[in-house]
């Protein structure tokens, strides 16, 4: 099979059970996962020239779950140790001094196939997936997730318990964006393609999802998703949670409210005071 990695990764992906067992599916399928780790290929990648100023690439995936489809069940790690059972063609990835990359001991660990910067901190216990993409500088706190194929930029901060969520079903569908120097605080949860604009802050517990409305104080806008767009959290945001009343039925009755992240402010010289513990902590 020639041409190129794209080709044959859609090819073998497209024969469906007739690709297991077939070297050149592995074959093809190990350059894509090489690709991956290196950081040289993306399940999404900045591109100007799109409206939202990325691009998902809806073949990666589609190897990425070709690896999932030939690989068998197999005993990993050390049976006096930590043992598992996975797919033989995503094991955990070992590093070394030579890769910059700061894994704290405690049980975190990174699924081949994802991408991880020098200069990057794993605090014990992380989790990154296959197809993330996490650049340079930044810190993966305890019990932190980074989801599969989600973007991760330069100098963010995924603060305990931050989970940032995958994708890899739509293949068509965009996967969580934290852009550069974004501080995503405990407990924050980012899901289903949400961008978060670069030195954006997210406060502690704050939860966004394609349905959910953000109200922005600042401007008096409302941002919501839409059939073609994610929920977008604009650059320099930071944003709090909040709640809204019930205006109609039993919760006006009863007086409930519902939770809704609210924009209280945009980054300024105060907010930046704030965030100088990050570079004590690198």
């Amino acid at each position: 099979m020639s041409g190129t990695l794209e080709t044959t990764i859609e090819h073998w992906f497209a024969q469906g059970a007739a690709a297991i067992g077939n070297p050149e599916a592995e074959a093809s399928f190990f350059e894509l996962r090489g690709a991956l780790e290196a950081g040289t290929l993306r399940a999404a990648e900045p591109d100007a020239s799109t409206p939202l100023g990325w691009r998902a690439n809806a073949w990666v995936k589609r190897g990425i779950l070709l690896g999932f489809r030939l690989g068998t069940m197999v005993e990993m790690g050390s049976p006096d140790g930590l043992a598992f059972v996975d797919k033989a063609t995503y094991p955990a990835r070992h590093f070394s001094v030579a890769d910059g990359v700061r894994v704290v001991p405690g049980g975190s660990s990174v699924r081949s196939g994802a991408y991880v910067s020098k200069g990057v901190v794993i605090m014990p216990p992380a989790y990154v997936n296959v197809g993330a993409y996490v650049d340079e500088g930044t810190m993966v706190d305890s019990h932190a997730l980074v989801g599969s194929c989600a973007q991760i930029g330069k100098r963010v901060h995924l603060s305990a318990a931050a989970q940032i969520g995958g994708v890899l079903e739509p293949v068509n569908a965009s996967p969580v964006i934290i852009e550069d120097d974004c501080l995503i605080g405990g407990n924050t949860g980012v899901y289903e393609g949400t961008i978060v604009r670069r030195r954006a802050v997210l406060a502690a517990g704050t939860v966004l999802t394609r349905g959910t409305p953000v109200y922005d104080l600042v401007t008096g806008n409302v941002l919501k998703a839409n059939a073609d767009t994610p929920l977008i959290i604009p650059e320099g945001a930071v944003v709090v949670p909040g709640s809204r009343a019930i205006k109609g039925g039993k919760g006006a009755e009863w007086g409930l409210s519902v939770a809704t992240p609210v924009i209280v402010k945009y980054r300024d010289e105060k907010t930046e005071l704030s965030l100088t513990l990050e570079d004590l902590l690198r």
